[in-house]
């Protein structure tokens, strides 16, 4: 009897899964920032012999995540029931805008948001003490890469002595400069001539420190009253003595900070350098310490 039973034959499923990734896509970091956040669908996997496959590994970001500046690989694989492996891969690129490096203006500097001249920063001009920008304070980078605006200049400060009142003329300092204002009874007074000569030795501190020195020597009617080369009206003179209490007396000198508040009081000479010690002690801002130490002292 014979007659042979019919073995079943085995399918093996060697034909990999069959996987499609997105597109390699090329991302612009959003304004004020370094980074673009960056979606895709997850590739749809299909097998001849498993159908559709839901176990696909992600090697790489998710998607939605915030990715940085530069080149992103990002890479899927599946596998079939019979462990055949399928991968693919696509990237994305991040690019930040930038616009030039500006340069700070002469005679003052910059302070600038997010990196400084990517898409979206701000800039903001500012100028040393005693100088006066000219010009746009803000300039934006835009995603042209071009700044908005155009450079302005930092120019000395210019001192309107025309003024009517002892007020209008410190107001003109406020923020800006301090005020070193100087009494003597007249120009041959011996503190006087020391202390004159003492400051005119230390011009560079001085103006480092941000310092302007006013002169009030003599009596009426024939007091003086100055400002580097700008004359005092005598109102202006017997206002500013009243209202900083100095007398016609004796030699006396009055430290202002920045805010005209009267800081410190001298009855002889004051040497540059218990000037300067006191004004970086207690009267330097945190941006002009800042500064200071990026810059060093120029004046040695």
């Amino acid at each position: 009897m014979g007659g042979g039973g019919g073995v079943e034959p085995i399918c093996v499923d060697l034909e990999p899964p069959k996987i499609r990734c997105p597109e390699s896509r090329e991302r612009i970091a959003e304004p004020g920032k370094l980074t673009a956040t960056v979606y895709w669908d997850a590739p749809r996997v299909k097998d001849s012999a498993d159908g559709i496959i839901k176990r696909v590994m992600l090697r790489g970001p998710e998607p939605g995540s915030e990715l940085p500046e530069g080149e992103h690989v990002i890479r899927y694989t599946a596998y079939d029931q019979a462990y055949n492996r399928a991968s693919c891969k696509f990237s994305v690129r991040v690019q930040v805008r930038r616009c030039p490096v500006l340069k700070p203006p002469q005679n003052g500097y910059i302070s600038c948001t997010s990196d400084g001249n990517n898409y979206g920063a701000t800039c903001e001009y500012l100028c040393d003490g005693g100088y006066e920008r000219q010009g746009t304070s803000l300039r934006v980078c835009q995603s042209t890469q071009q700044w908005t605006g155009s450079q302005p200049l930092c120019a000395p400060m210019q001192i309107n002595t025309a003024v009517n009142s002892a007020a209008s003329l410190l107001d003109q300092f406020n923020e800006k400069r301090r005020l070193l204002v100087i009494s003597a009874p007249d120009a041959s007074n011996r503190y006087y001539k020391m202390q004159i000569s003492m400051l005119q030795q230390a011009a560079c501190g001085l103006d480092l420190r941000h310092v302007t020195t006013v002169e009030l020597v003599g009596q009426p009617p024939h007091e003086v009253g100055r400002i580097r080369e700008h004359q005092l009206s005598l109102s202006i003179i017997e206002e500013l003595r009243q209202f900083l209490h100095l007398t016609r007396s004796h030699f006396n000198a009055v430290l202002l900070d920045k805010a005209g508040i009267d800081r410190e009081r001298y009855i002889s000479p004051v040497s540059p350098d218990e000037l300067f010690v006191f004004i970086d002690t207690y009267l330097l801002s945190e941006r002009e310490a800042e500064r200071r130490a990026k810059s060093g002292d120029p004046c040695e």
